[in-house]
């Protein structure tokens, strides 16, 4: 038995295929889903997606948004996906470097606040291509 897997962004389809399995980070802590699992909507963080295809995991970095399970179908629409494998390692290790820069240097509630925004999201970009499967 399998899920339907549907990622979207405002933009495009990221993934919209058959899974095994996945884990999703929520704002609550991540989740496992299987076939068969109970209805839930829920929001999205900022964090990693591992799609299972048999068995090979795959990652995934999600930028927040909210998903739907229910009837063996999850559709996971967020303010922005990629897919481990087109993530360049260098540039994501650079926008990193910038980050870290960047909440240092932060003055002010709103600059700090939007600074650690930016680390998490260039963090999560890292981990996506650093996770062992």
């Amino acid at each position: 038995m399998t899920l339907n897997l549907c990622v979207l962004t405002p933009n495009r389809i990221v993934w919209d295929s058959e899974v095994k399995e996945i884990i999703l980070s929520t704002n609550s802590g991540q989740i496992g889903v299987l076939p068969n699992h109970a209805p839930i909507a829920t929001a999205v963080d900022i964090g990693i997606l591992r799609i299972r295809l048999n068995d090979q995991w795959l990652t995934m970095a999600l930028m927040g948004g909210f998903a739907r399970i229910g009837n063996n179908e999850i559709t996971v629409l967020v303010n922005d996906a990629e897919k481990s494998g087109d993530i360049d390692p260098q540039e994501a290790q650079q926008t990193l470097e910038l980050a870290e820069t960047a909440l240092r240097k932060a003055e002010g509630k709103r600059q700090t606040i939007e600074a650690n925004l930016a680390l998490r999201r260039a963090r999560t970009r890292v981990e996506a291509i650093n996770v062992i499967s």
